[in-house]
């Protein structure tokens, strides 16, 4: 079932959020219901969150961009209770965008490689070195288990500069081709 992405200004949006385990009331149905609308939204990540559920799950299915980006070549990763464990020295700058902030797409910055532990779908350890753009996707919906937004990492000029479209966000005024929920009024 295609669920609702929170767009910014949603409060669950920047809350931290909790590990899991396998008792959690309908995992694999969530699961399940992140990838399909991750993939009606045209994502290649969606975080727990982003649905509303302050819990540290992520879904990614990166392949889609792996002829820009061999390292994305079969990147379909569900990650429960994910901790990043270390980071690269070496950072680089690629503009982002969000399913949570349609329309905005800013350069941030990240390392370039990180290692990361979690749980699969069927709650198995797994732990993995990622590099590249694989990397720079997880980082990204990590964040969001952190309770934070891409946004958060670009300078307060860039910030004050992109501040009418984010309140056209929470004010509901933005056009999404994908089901949404915006900031009750």
């Amino acid at each position: 079932m295609k669920l609702s992405v929170y767009l910014y200004g949603q409060p669950v949006l920047r809350k931290v959020a909790q590990n899991i385990d396998k008792e959690y009331a309908n995992i694999n149905q969530i699961v399940s219901d992140m990838f399909e609308t991750m993939y009606a939204s045209e994502g290649v990540g969606l975080a727990a969150p982003q649905i509303g559920l302050p819990i540290n799950l992520i879904v990614i299915d990166g392949d889609v961009l792996a002829e820009d980006f061999p390292e994305c070549t079969g990147f379909k990763r569900t990650l429960i209770n994910p901790t990043i464990e270390s980071y690269g020295d070496e950072k680089v700058s690629i503009e982002e965008g969000c399913l949570s902030l349609p329309g905005i797409h800013e350069s941030v910055s990240r390392p370039t490689s990180i290692t990361i532990k979690y749980l699969n779908e069927n709650f198995e350890p797994k732990e993995e070195k990622l590099s590249g753009f694989a990397a720079r996707i997880v980082q990204h919906e990590y964040d969001h288990l952190e309770g934070k937004l891409f946004i958060d990492h670009i300078s307060p000029i860039r910030k004050q500069l992109i501040k009418s479209k984010l309140t056209s966000i929470i004010k509901g005024k933005t056009r999404c081709s994908y089901k949404v929920k915006a900031q009750s009024k």
